[in-house]
């Protein structure tokens, strides 16, 4: 099998992030939590979005809010299934991801970047939705590996109590909450009715051949 070459190596928030390559396959890896994404198993961050505008259908002049940029996937699924007036806001805290995307990245998601309807802000998506109220119809939410997968303790402050009243203060009335998780959490669903969202759960298939890792994809409704 073709070796993994490092192609970049950052020191970001206390830890190293490290992007990899394997012919046209790419892994993003930090230092003591292991792989963080790879571009082979995308299918349930593509899901991700595609439940959150479902919910919001094709509304015109719809604000969206993606946080974690990852490789695209999520961003381009948004895109997709988004109105031609919608304007989509995508939070990465690491800058190295955003310019990975440019560089390297935006191939595998047909360059999701280049859409006149993105803004990129590199930026804390918890602050980012705390300084939005009554903002969005719809936040996607695919940060770490989920509320239990923690490679920053800030993380804590997203998906925690008050990280899910901030998301549910950010979405306008009817808006939707969609949360993506490496595993099943109980605490974070008995969280998410706790603040007052209308919550279903899902379990996706990471590749869309229907094999590999089944991922959690929580849908939190702020109700009208």
């Amino acid at each position: 099998m073709i070796p993994y070459e490092l192609i970049d190596s950052v020191s970001e928030h206390g830890g190293r992030v490290r992007l990899y390559q394997r012919g046209d396959e790419f892994s993003i890896r930090v230092d003591q939590q292991g792989e963080l994404m790879n571009s082979r198993a995308h299918n349930s961050e593509e899901v991700l979005a595609e439940l959150a505008c479902a919910h919001i259908g094709k509304k015109k002049g719809a604000r969206l809010l993606v946080g974690g940029l990852g490789m695209g996937f999520t961003l381009r699924a948004a895109l997709s299934h988004a109105n031609a007036s919608a304007q989509v806001t995508v939070a990465e805290l690491i800058p190295a991801v955003v310019r990975w995307n440019r560089e390297y990245l935006g191939v595998l998601a047909d360059f999701p970047l280049n859409d006149p309807r993105v803004v990129v802000m590199e930026h804390d998506v918890g602050k980012l939705m705390r300084k939005h109220r009554n903002s969005f119809d719809a936040i996607m939410l695919d940060v770490d590996n989920g509320p239990d997968g923690f490679t920053r303790d800030e993380n804590d402050a997203l998906y925690g109590e008050r990280g899910l009243y901030n998301a549910y203060d950010a979405l306008k009335t009817g808006g939707v909450l969609t949360v993506w998780s490496a595993a099943p959490d109980v605490a974070f669903s008995q969280r998410m009715l706790k603040v007052g969202f209308e919550m279903e759960e899902r379990r996706v298939r990471a590749h869309l051949a229907e094999r590999g890792s089944r991922h959690t994809i929580w849908i939190g409704t702020r109700p009208s």
